[in-house]
C-alpha cells in the first residue's frame, strides 16, 4: 500500500508564495520574468531565455509576467503559455505549457504541455507555431 503524503511539498509551498506575491504586485512584467529566468540553472536558464525570445517574436501582443514564479505570457490578465523549468519541482525535464485560455482545441483531445530536454531549430519552430495558434 502506498502511503499518501499530507500537505504541499516545499516546492509547491514556494510556488504558492510566489503566486501570492505576483497577485499583489503592482508591476509583474518582463523584469520579473528575466529575474525568474536568471535564478534558473542551465540548461533550464538557456532554454527559458530562448523561449522568452521566441514567444515575444511570435506573439508580441502577449505580456511577459511570472505565474507561480515561472515565466509566463498573458493576453490581458489571462495566462496563455508558460515555461516550467525542470529544477522547479525536481523533474527530469522542463515543460512548455498552455493554459485553458489558449486556442489549441482540436476535436475532443489535444496536447497542452510539452516536455523539453533541449531546443533545436525544429522545436523552436514548433513552439512559435503553437504560440501563434494559441492566440488566434
Amino acid at each position: 500500500m502506498v502511503e499518501k503524503k499530507k500537505g504541499l511539498s516545499k516546492e509547491e509551498t514556494y510556488a504558492m508564495k510566489e503566486y501570492l506575491k505576483e497577485k499583489n504586485a503592482k508591476d509583474n512584467g518582463e523584469k520579473n520574468v528575466l529575474a525568474a529566468i536568471a535564478k534558473m540553472k542551465d540548461p533550464d536558464r538557456s532554454m527559458a531565455m530562448r523561449i522568452h525570445k521566441i514567444v515575444k517574436a511570435a506573439a508580441p501582443e502577449l505580456s511577459p509576467k511570472t505565474w507561480y514564479g515561472m515565466p509566463a505570457y498573458a493576453k490581458g490578465d489571462k495566462i496563455i503559455c508558460f515555461f516550467q523549468n525542470a529544477g522547479k519541482f525536481k523533474a527530469r525535464y522542463s515543460t512548455f505549457g498552455f493554459s485553458d485560455k489558449a486556442n489549441l482545441d482540436e476535436g475532443k483531445m489535444w496536447p497542452t504541455g510539452f516536455a523539453l530536454t533541449g531546443l533545436t531549430n525544429i522545436e523552436e519552430a514548433k513552439i512559435a507555431a503553437l504560440v501563434k495558434k494559441a492566440i488566434n
